[in-house]
């Protein structure tokens, strides 16, 4: 881990997440790394991303798995379910706030294998697909706290999720962005690799 500039906000921790400071090996994601459901019965998969953690971020060109009903935009261009952004080709710097069932390791092996996105993700540090989805990325940021997500109406939901959230970069411009993003919480980046010697 090297220390990154700290930007306001940000505490970078140098002796932790070891498994960012080895080569970048793109992870399989079969079927056997699902991670399980954190809906509660009677619950939705759309939770939307609080708009200043989409403005600290930057713009962005697509979100491919965009609410139908959104109050704000996540990016310029958006896919909904009805598109089925799973199945589109994405292109640009991705926004990601995959569904929290069983399908979401899906559309993160998409992000991963796009190598441009911020996604935001549960943090499931017992489940292996988090796993593979951290040794894969570029920067990963632990909220300080839990976020509070929102209806598709715009109002604030009145609970907080089970789980800590998370973002986390693929490549090097999402990491910087986490790195200036000003959101509280602690930023662990992958070290820059040294060019090899002949």
């Amino acid at each position: 881990m090297t220390k990154a500039d700290n930007a306001p906000g940000h505490r970078v921790v140098d002796s932790a997440l070891k498994a960012l400071s080895r080569p970048m090996a793109r992870p399989s994601f079969g079927e056997k790394s699902r991670g399980g459901d954190v809906r509660t019965p009677g619950t939705k998969d759309d939770w939307l991303t609080p708009p200043e953690i989409i403005r600290a971020l930057g713009e962005f060109d697509l979100d491919p798995c965009s609410p139908i009903h959104r109050p704000w935009p996540t990016a310029k261009r958006h896919f909904t379910v009805i598109d089925d952004g799973l199945t589109q080709e994405w292109t640009g710097r991705v926004w990601l706030n995959p569904p929290y069932g069983s399908e979401g390791p899906r559309w993160v092996r998409k992000a991963v294998e796009h190598g441009n996105a911020i996604v935001l993700l549960h943090s499931r540090t017992d489940a292996a697909w988090f796993h593979e989805a951290v040794r894969a990325c570029d920067a990963i940021l632990f909220f300080k706290g839990r976020i509070r997500f929102h209806h598709g109406d715009g109002t604030v939901c009145a609970g907080r999720p089970a789980f800590m959230s998370v973002l986390v970069a693929y490549g090097r411009n999402n990491a910087a962005a986490l790195a200036a993003s000003g959101i509280d919480g602690l930023l662990f980046q992958r070290p820059l690799q040294s060019p090899t010697k002949k």
